[in-house]
């Protein structure tokens, strides 16, 4: 749920039952529980608070999200001294940087890793990991039921969802460490649902561009195999979300080329992000951690490679040497 990023939720709430074994019916349950949650996602109407915790720091954004007929629109504030604003109508996201003067366009392109509120899983996840329901709780005050799902492999987390009885909209998400313990968690504080849609306040955000430097890096699809790249070998469990050829704008005002491909579970993602290996800028390869977010950079002959993901680290390995230049 990390939106951007975003985005996951703190909040913690009450587990009635112990945590048991599915039966076949319980598993088919929970699997309808990741329907209704994806159907809810994108079909309700609601506005709320959004908290995220991890290692200590704690943040939080006020969303809106409104569905009119086939039309998207969503609003993310961020609370903090960041005070970034993201907008969405359909495929066109403006992202606002007030402290720097700076609002990025870009096309959403249907990538299965974005959203500015993803309160979404999708099915097949059930594929990759066991799933499990732990009983109901509270979130922000009201009923959720609480579903667990455990990773089949070393490759992804656990993680903890609680969907609203009502309507199946995900109101909080735990992402949980092979030791047990609680990487990052992400809740609504507040949530309204079924609230009236109020398009026009997105739509009119949008259009303030006075003062500000608008900046639209060039975008399009592509496929790996057209740019000159293959996955040499699969990783388990993942699936191809999309590719695209884009420009990463620089602090000197040059657009560098760049590659993102993105790959999906059905819950979390990982992106690739291929570049012209340059020296000035590319000087040690690394590993970084953020909460449950991992990051791995590494020199691959004449280029550079960027690998993301809220997944374990040996995951982010495995994408790095699969990917492989064709002759």
């Amino acid at each position: 749920m990390r939106p951007l990023g975003v985005h996951r939720w703190l909040l913690w709430a009450a587990v009635t039952s112990a945590l048991v074994p599915l039966s076949a019916t319980a598993d088919s349950d929970t699997r309808s529980w990741l329907l209704r949650m994806k159907a809810a996602a994108s079909g309700l109407n609601y506005e709320g608070t959004l908290v995220f915790s991890a290692g200590g720091a704690i943040s939080s954004s006020r969303v809106w999200h409104y569905r009119v007929g086939e039309n998207t629109f969503e609003r993310l504030e961020a609370q903090d001294g960041r005070q970034q604003r993201i907008f969405r109508h359909n495929d066109e996201v403006r992202t606002v940087w007030p402290q720097s003067g700076t609002a990025v366009v870009e096309r959403r392109e249907m990538l299965a890793a974005w959203s500015t509120t993803p309160q979404a899983v999708d099915p097949r996840a059930a594929d990759v990991y066991e799933l499990r329901q732990e009983g109901t709780g509270r979130v922000a005050g009201r009923d959720a039921a609480v579903l667990m799902l455990w990773p089949r492999d070393g490759l992804r987390f656990a993680q903890r969802l609680w969907a609203d009885q009502a309507t199946g909209l995900m109101l909080r998400a735990d992402v949980i460490g092979p030791t047990g313990g609680l990487v990052e968690s992400s809740a609504f504080s507040t949530i309204e649902l079924g609230v009236k849609a109020q398009p026009e306040g997105v739509l009119q955000a949008m259009r303030q561009d006075a003062g500000l430097r608008i900046v639209r890096p060039a975008q399009r699809r592509t496929s790996l195999e057209d740019e000159g790249w293959q996955l040499a070998r699969p990783v388990a469990g993942f699936v191809l979300a999309g590719c695209m050829r884009r420009g990463l704008e620089q602090v000197s005002g040059e657009s560098t080329p760049m590659l993102q491909v993105v790959f999906t579970d059905g819950l979390t993602h990982v992106s690739l992000f291929v570049e012209s290996f340059n020296p000035e800028r590319h000087r040690s390869e690394k590993q970084a951690q953020m909460g449950a977010t991992h990051t791995l950079t590494r020199r691959s002959g004449d280029y550079w490679l960027t690998v993301v993901g809220d997944v374990p680290p040996a995951a982010l390995k495995q994408f790095a040497e699969a990917l492989d230049r064709r002759r």
